[in-house]
């Protein structure tokens, strides 16, 4: 018999909610593969590129938190709803495209509807596994189901794109929205806090401008513009860093902040936090890189390349499915550092032998990264009660979808600025050329396939040593930060046993009032 502790459907629910985690972790990297496609059909420039592809993931990360404490106002599944409507029409206009400011547009829809469900599901998790071990398998095949979307995102876009034009891989979408609401609305349960604070307005508006400032000054920095445009591009970076500070110190001041600060103020949550975020960030990176040196550098189909990642999703589902076993065994602590070691031993092997049939640190890699975002998310998620399940989970999500963002933008910008410091001009090769060549592989792709001849095998050539001495560093730098961090986690996450967070967990009476309505 089901009791309250345990709700009726909650694994039938529960299989809705991965399917939806699995729609908006595909379309995180399903562009991957479309890039250099774009990039010829759409002409963006360097900087628009990067936008296409992050702009999604950072106008998720902006709007979690609002998001979040939002549907624990008014409902989550309304929330839920809402944000599968969203994601619908915005997949539709982004397959419509016809130019990079368009495709750029839809994307940030797309991220607002993204940020909707994301911010929902781990609420409702919550509510629906308040048993401790329950909830540990629950989070690890719902994990799975975002590991695999993001994973799968390159094979099924090759697939598409092999066969169809660009924006079929946005059309994918629409009959999973369908197919998601009306499973929804039948099986998912509303819950909510019954008694939400006042939602401040000035809070979200900061959170979102200071982390769009962050990022834009990191894409434009990677740019190389002219010194009056670098002078510009700092004084937004450092105006991002400002609002930032202005929104944690008001979260501090105010009497019902949009973030409850107190929750970092739990070691084993900030860790956690910090390792999903810098894991994720990691992962997504890794496999933005992969993608575009196998189709620019190696000269594989988009297909084909997604296709040669397929077993680095795979072991990430298999490395977040396992992970609560890990856990059990070996406990959070070991569990974390470990897998943060085994990612950043994968990167290590990239940066030496390459990424082209280099399948030992493909698997490293996926296991490393499951273990770690299942574990990290099941920590953070212990800590919630019941009434801020929302709030809590988008401090999760975000914690993913910042990782992803920053990850890009960072290791994007150091690859730009280390491709351009190394490309070689050949001397056949005219200014225009070389210019053209120098904006990204991508772009050096183009213009090799134009001009022919022995100068546009120079040119791509050049193109090719610069693209892997920036995936050398890329990998080599993110690897250590792993490493670093893995040993951080093995030291700080030391005792468990008990949930943490700032106020204990309600009994399970409690759970029920507020949980489902």
């Amino acid at each position: 018999m089901e009791t309250e502790r345990h709700p009726p459907r909650r694994w039938v629910s529960l299989a809705v909610l991965c399917a939806s985690l699995l729609l908006v972790g595909m379309d995180l990297t399903v562009l991957h593969v479309a890039v250099p496609t774009i990039s010829q059909q759409l002409l963006p420039s360097g900087s628009e590129l990067l936008w296409i592809v992050d702009g999604y993931a950072l106008t998720v990360a902006a709007g979690l938190i609002t998001c979040g404490t939002l549907g624990d106002r008014f409902g989550r599944k309304r929330m839920l709803m809402a944000g599968f409507a969203v994601f619908g029409l915005a997949s539709l206009a982004a397959a419509l495209s016809e130019g990079p400011v368009q495709l750029i547009a839809a994307r940030a829809v797309l991220g607002v509807g993204g940020a909707m469900i994301m911010s929902s599901t781990p609420a409702i998790i919550r509510g629906l596994f308040p048993d401790d071990r329950e909830r540990s398998v629950a989070v690890g095949l719902w994990v799975s189901a975002y590991s695999v979307g993001v994973s799968v995102g390159p094979l099924l876009g090759g697939a598409l794109i092999e066969h169809f034009w660009w924006g079929s891989v946005f059309l994918i979408n629409l009959p999973i929205v369908v197919v998601a609401l009306v499973a929804g609305v039948l099986l998912i349960p509303e819950s909510k806090n019954p008694r939400p604070h006042r939602w401040d307005g000035t809070s979200a508006v900061l959170s979102a401008l200071g982390l769009a400032s962050v990022v834009y000054g990191f894409q434009k920095l990677g740019e190389g513009s002219s010194a009056g445009s670098t002078a510009l591009t700092w004084g937004v970076l450092v105006a991002g860093l400002v609002l930032t500070a202005v929104f944690a110190v008001r979260q501090r001041r105010i009497s019902n902040p949009l973030i409850d600060l107190s929750h970092f103020a739990d070691r084993r949550f900030t860790l956690a936090s910090l390792c999903t975020m810098v894991c994720y960030g990691s992962y997504a990176a890794l496999l933005f890189l992969l993608t575009q040196r196998l189709q620019l550098a190696d000269g594989y189909s988009p297909l084909e390349a997604g296709l040669a990642l397929t077993p680095l999703a795979v072991a990430n589902a298999v490395g977040a499915a396992f992970a609560p076993r890990l856990s059990a065994r070996f406990g959070h602590q070991r569990g974390l550092s470990g897998g943060l070691l085994l990612l950043a031993a994968a990167l290590f092997a990239f940066s030496v032998f390459g990424a082209e049939g280099n399948y030992p640190a493909l698997i490293a890699a996926g296991l490393g990264s499951g273990a770690v975002m299942t574990l990290g998310s099941d920590v953070m998620l212990s800590a919630a009660r019941p009434e801020r399940a929302g709030e809590v989970g988008a401090l999760q999500e975000t914690s993913f979808s910042l990782g992803a963002g920053l990850g890009l933008a960072f290791l994007g910008t150091m690859m730009a600025l280390v491709y351009r410091s190394t490309f070689r001009t050949p001397p056949e090769a005219t200014d225009a050329q070389v210019e053209s060549a120098r904006t990204s592989l991508g772009a050096a792709s183009e213009v090799a396939g134009r001009v022919g001849g022995k100068v546009g095998d120079a040119l791509l050539e050049s193109a090719r040593k610069s693209f892997d001495t920036g995936f050398t560093v890329a990998t080599t730098v993110s690897g250590a930060a792993l490493a670093l961090l893995g040993v951080v986690a093995l030291v700080g996450l030391k005792k468990e046993g008990t949930p943490s967070g700032p106020t204990p967990e309600p009994s399970s009476a409690e759970n029920s009032t507020a949980e489902n309505v």
